[in-house]
């Protein structure tokens, strides 16, 4: 990339101190700023050290950062200066790989990680979605025109002159994926888009969609107790083309951190997981004996349990990296610890043994968030 032309690009965001409600969590943060002392791009001798994983062709991080969370969704949203020092916390300890998307907020987030990584943009992939009709509804827009409106408005909001990783939030049924692809690989051939990648696809939407424009990654949700891709044929299909995993979700929305229990009460207005069946108080009773191993566990390995949960899902295949998000600079801790973590191949098999036994109670989302995911007929 030219770094004259990403040096000249002025950074463009312009809403400051207003609210916005989150179209997804319904949640009315104000956007604010955060100042911090780096002007420039830190130094590689300053930032943490973390191996790296392929995403198809693009390196990043073993594990990543989804920055959802910290605008809402499960739960109020995160004050915003917090939000930011976590997400240059994690860069501090190494990691490469920030997720986002336009709906999320909608657009605060994008601005949220635009700010955040503007002093360390060049050190950093930066991912994001369009698809989303963001009009009220989960109607999905993947038209063309918009795929392109959108790379505009999102390039804007990131302070970037290129978007690492473009998604296809949800597939959308009305415009075919070939229609799709081709958009995005115009983005590509004009520098503003680097790579593409498509979230909840089917497996016939994947090889329909790579033989237009190679797709980097697949994002999809999957955990100890979401493993729906290692039998919808999802996993399988990356594997055979080279496209990278990237499992969102990983920490089972948070059953594998360890901190909730069948007692515990989300919110309607603030917390997408009160309309989720498996988060329904006869469901999370059910699961708990899933996460009181993978308590015990930890604490034999002395860890949290959501390290526990990230250091299986990178042991399932070398090309998984997943997005775990938080708005907490100690559970960013927890979660990075999985890299310290040494899962044997006797762990493995006591782990997924325990599974096995204990099969999940309760579907993954509502019939609404689940009417978007695609599906071969």
């Amino acid at each position: 990339m030219d770094q004259q032309k990403h040096e000249a690009r002025q950074p463009i965001i312009g809403r400051r101190d207003f609210l916005v409600r989150t179209a997804v969590a319904g949640a009315v943060v104000p956007l604010g700023s955060l100042a911090w002392a780096a002007s420039s791009d830190t130094s590689a001798s300053q930032t943490g050290s973390m191996n790296t994983r392929k995403l198809g062709k693009l390196e990043v991080s073993e594990i990543g950062a989804g920055a959802m969370s910290i605008s809402g969704t499960y739960g109020p949203a995160a004050n915003i200066s917090d939000g930011i020092r976590t997400l240059r916390t994690a860069h501090d300890k190494g990691v490469t790989f920030f997720d986002t998307a336009e709906v999320y907020g909608p657009f605060i987030n994008e601005e949220l990680v635009g700010e955040a990584l503007a002093p360390i943009r060049n050190q950093v992939k930066i991912a994001t979605k369009f698809g989303f009709a963001i009009d009220g509804t989960t109607d999905r827009d993947s038209r063309p025109d918009r795929i392109k409106r959108v790379a505009e408005a999102s390039l804007k909001r990131l302070r970037t002159d290129r978007i690492d990783l473009f998604y296809q939030h949800r597939v959308d049924r009305n415009v075919p994926i070939e229609d799709v692809a081709g958009a995005v690989k115009d983005l590509i051939q004009e520098g503003k888009v680097l790579h593409f990648g498509l979230s909840e696809p089917s497996p016939r939407t994947i090889r329909r969609a790579h033989a237009v424009q190679a797709v980097t990654a697949v994002q999809t949700e999957y955990s100890m107790i979401e493993r729906s891709p290692e039998t919808n044929g999802v996993l399988a299909t990356c594997e055979e083309l080279g496209i990278g995993f990237v499992p969102w979700g990983p920490l089972g929305i948070g059953y594998l951190t360890g901190r909730i229990d069948s007692n515990t009460k989300f919110d309607p207005k603030t917390d997408l997981r009160a309309n989720f069946d498996r988060f329904s108080p006869e469901n999370m009773a059910a699961n708990m004996p899933i996460v009181e191993f993978l308590k015990q566990f930890a604490t034999r390995k002395g860890v949290m349990p959501s390290a526990i949960a990230l250091a299986w899902l990178r042991a399932q295949k070398p090309f998984i990296v997943p997005i775990p998000g938080t708005r907490n600079i100690d559970h960013l801790n927890e979660n990075l610890a999985a890299l310290q973590v040494g899962l044997t191949p006797a762990d493995l098999t006591e782990i997924n043994a325990v599974l096995a036994a204990n099969p999940v109670h309760g579907g993954r989302m509502s019939p609404m968030f689940m009417e978007a995911v695609d599906v071969d007929a």
